[in-house]
């Protein structure tokens, strides 16, 4: 019976099962959300909107796709999830409709120098087998080209028992890495300026070593000068060549240092592996200073910064070994693997090619697969999680994105629009934190929260359409379609800053003046070369305050008082007006309550399911001793006071009993950068990314500079807090500051007194000036595509 000739069936009624069209969440209460209620549509795109602060990372993040991920988590086994991370279930009444949740967010990837973006997206794991398998020589498995694989062997005896004798066999093994030996790895090697860890002139006992924490009298100073390997009051530069090499190279040896048994061992081999082997960014600001000082780090001489050994680097496919492909630009990379036909890797290839393409269809085809994650800005990582979710074969899930608009160009943000569309027309439910226009117009659906920030947000204000926002009347409403116009008049500058053949990265030997006196801006397409261009060739140290896209690194025990240097002219206030020592107004040292060591709550760990974290009895979450809640300043207590926000802080160490210039004039830096609502005591992992960088912009505000460098200072900013952010750039500049900002927003380049545009475009397409002047020449020229963007933004 053909098609047309079968009876027609009366359209069935529609299935329980496609009812469930919503996503419901009720009386949600985490963090600063006020119990808030509301549904979102499922296979649709919802834009999440609002001030900086307003509760959006807070209702997506830490309760929608938080109890996704648990709910998930929940599903495998007690043992499998003893191994997972526990997560605490999200204040909320009522969590409905959820689908499993992919979370693509801004966190940097990790700053571990053997992690790299081929290591990262799996290109790499491809490459390897492609080599193993097509490379010639032929010199083994994929593990032979992995820089991560030492190459070792061995040889022993190795007894066991058989039929109830004991036999004894001789057993070899060998294993061929890819590790460069002398740098294991690394691509990088270290040299250590001896001349900065101790004056050779002088004696231990005199105190020769000039390194940070270890003074004389000290545990670590007394390792040295006690040790017995030399005489302590000899000069070290008299030391014999073996007294030398025990000082700085001995291997590690227990003995006894005043009667405390302790590892000896040599002071450059301590310091390797005490400070070098971390990450420099999560070092004191001390500590680092230092190490910029006394440590070099160069390209390894053996595999110059390829990080493979020498028999890795000697099999080639069609001329091209595995360190040639890794540093080629992934466009480049893409089109020769397009070229390589070779049947019996057919599956490997088809993968690879796939996934090379995405990087050039997300905008990171300027990016090579050896390029160290940790060097990625916040949007480039972003951009390198979405690459696994571009061929996905799933539907009907929940994808969320918090900025991803984050160091795009505006044009490439369209381009950013259509991978989001498909993604939903796939069938998933979309969920973007978002403050640019362009993407809220996309959206099938928007909430706004608010009305303002912290204490005073955590509401929903509207839910609806677009064209219903715009007439709503909220702070998102009035400011989505305003406009930054040009300045009447741009200052003159007051110098300038020479850069000459600048060659860092893909910098294409570019030598600019930047002005000095005024407001310039840096931009151009992502991977233009803005950063290598600033931040590689303006000289870091005396006058230049440098304030980058770095995340603030801090426990739950660190707060904005904290993190500025605040709590310190607190503590010495309070410890005036009532004579006592400074330590009892600080939770993490003497004045902490013993119940919860000055945490506020009380951890009670339960394995594989979510801890539990319940308010101290003692305390009841001040953190402090009851005793020294009674110490007061102008009428406050400690706990007081740091509960404050930061506006009602500032009027009280402005005027009054409690008047302290020092605290006033951190509290004001904090308020000039739109912070005026967070408490000074609101720990560092509540604040949204937008805080954490005005809260860091804040800090360096304090700091004596001639010259301020701001690397995207809008990310993470509200339509409504550009333009604070504006008056703040003017006001440096107008104080005699020169402020070079690199930034891809275009009321910042209207705003501007000079523009310099890199590109044409990204990687080796970039690294030229295409353009230097002002923004009003920018627009009437349009030579670039900043130009026509910031035209049709303007209006001409």
């Amino acid at each position: 019976m053909s098609k047309a000739d079968r009876p027609q069936q009366p359209p069935a009624a529609p299935s329980v099962a496609d009812t469930h069209d919503l996503i419901r969440v009720h009386g949600a209460r985490e963090n600063n959300l006020k119990d808030i209620s509301l549904e979102i549509p499922k296979r649709r795109l919802t834009v999440f909107t609002g001030v900086s602060g307003s509760g959006k990372s807070s209702l997506v993040f830490d309760t929608i796709a938080a109890e996704s991920q648990r709910l998930i988590n929940e599903t495998y086994s007690a043992f499998v999830q003893g191994f997972m991370p526990t997560l605490a279930r999200p204040d909320v009444d009522v969590l409905d409709g959820l689908t499993t949740a992919i979370i693509v967010d801004q966190k940097r990837m990790g700053a571990d120098p053997r992690s790299t973006v081929g290591t990262a997206t799996d290109a790499n794991a491809m490459l390897r087998i492609l080599f193993s398998r097509l490379g010639q020589p032929h010199i083994g498995s994929p593990q032979a080209f992995s820089f991560n694989v030492a190459s070792i062997s061995g040889a022993g005896a190795v007894t066991f028992e058989r039929g109830g004798q004991t036999t004894k066999e001789r057993r070899s093994f060998s294993i061929t890495g890819g590790m460069c030996p002398r740098c294991e790895g690394r691509g990088n090697v270290s040299d250590i300026d001896l001349a900065e860890l101790f004056d050779d002139s002088k004696s231990l006992n005199e105190g020769a070593l000039t390194i940070p924490g270890y003074t004389p009298g000290g545990w670590g100073y007394r390792l040295y000068s006690e040790s017995g390997f030399y005489d302590p009051d000899k000069p070290i530069g008299k030391f014999t060549k073996k007294e030398r090499n025990d000082f700085l190279y001995h291997e590690p040896v227990r003995m006894k240092i005043g009667g405390i048994n302790q590892t000896y061992e040599g002071l450059v081999l301590r310091l390797q592996r005490s400070i070098l082997s971390k990450d420099p960014d999560a070092l004191q600001p001390h500590i680092r200073a230092f190490v910029d000082r006394a440590v070099t780090f160069t390209s390894c001489p053996d595999c110059g910064g390829t990080r493979l050994s020498a028999g890795a680097r000697s099999s080639k496919i069609n001329g091209i070994s595995i360190a040639d492909a890794c540093a080629m630009q992934i466009s480049d990379l893409a089109e020769w693997v397009a070229r390589l036909d070779e049947p019996s890797v057919a599956p490997l290839l088809g993968s690879l090619r796939q996934v090379l393409d995405s990087f050039t269809e997300i905008g990171l085809g300027y990016l090579s697969l050896e390029r160290p994650a940790g060097t990625l800005s916040g949007g480039e990582a972003q951009r390198v999680k979405m690459i696994r979710q571009l061929g996905s074969s799933l539907t009907d899930v929940t994808y969320v994105f918090d900025e991803p608009t984050v160091g795009l160009h505006p044009h490439d943000i369209q381009r950013m629009n259509e991978l989001l569309l498909r993604l939903r027309d796939k069938g998933n439910t979309v969920l973007v934190v978002e403050h640019k226009p362009e993407m809220i117009a996309i959206g099938d659906h928007v909430v706004d929260l608010g009305p303002g920030a912290g204490t005073a947000g955590g509401s929903v204000c509207f839910e609806g359409t677009v064209a219903g926002l715009r007439s709503s009347g909220t702070v998102t409403g009035r400011h989505l379609d305003d406009r930054a116009s040009l300045k009447k008049t741009v200052r003159a500058p007051s110098g300038k800053l020479e850069i000459r053949h600048a060659t860092t990265h893909n910098l294409q030997d570019v030598s600019v003046d930047v002005p000095l006196g005024v407001l310039c801006v840096v931009t151009g397409v992502a991977g233009s070369g803005k950063s290598s261009l600033i931040h590689g060739s303006v000289p870091r140290g005396a006058g230049v305050v440098s304030v980058d896209q770095g995340a603030i690194r801090g426990s739950r025990r660190s707060n904005p008082a904290t993190y500025t240097g605040l709590l310190d002219p607190i503590r010495s206030a309070f410890a005036k007006a009532n004579g006592v020592k400074p330590a009892l107004f600080s939770a993490n040292s003497e004045g902490a309550c013993p119940n919860c060591n000055g945490a506020g709550v009380i951890y009670t760990d339960l394995a594989m399911m979510a801890g539990v974290a319940t308010v101290c009895e003692v305390c009841e979450g001040k953190r402090f001793d009851a005793a020294v809640l009674e110490y007061k300043l102008g009428g406050r207590d400690i706990s007081e006071v740091l509960a404050m926000p930061v506006a009602e802080a500032r009027d009280f160490f402005g005027t009054g009993a409690a008047k302290n210039p020092a605290a006033h004039a951190i509290l004001g830096r904090l308020a000039d950068v739109g912070l005026g609502y967070v408490s000074i005591g609101q720990p560092l992992t509540t604040l949204s990314g937008g805080e954490q960088q005005r809260l860091k912009l804040a800090t360096h505000m304090g700091e004596k500079g001639a010259v301020y460098v701001l690397d995207e200072p809008t990310a993470g900013l509200h339509l409504a807090d550009v333009e604070q952010l504006l008056g703040l750039l003017d006001r440096l500049v107008d104080s005699g500051k020169s402020v070079i900002v690199i930034e891809h927003h275009q009321a910042v380049m209207a705003h501007a007194d000079w523009i310099i545009d890199l590109g044409p475009g990204a990687g080796h397409d970039g690294g030229k000036v295409v353009f230097e002047g002002t923004p009003a020449d920018l627009i009437a020229a349009k030579p670039t595509l900043t130009g026509e963007h910031l035209a049709a933004y303007v209006g001409h």
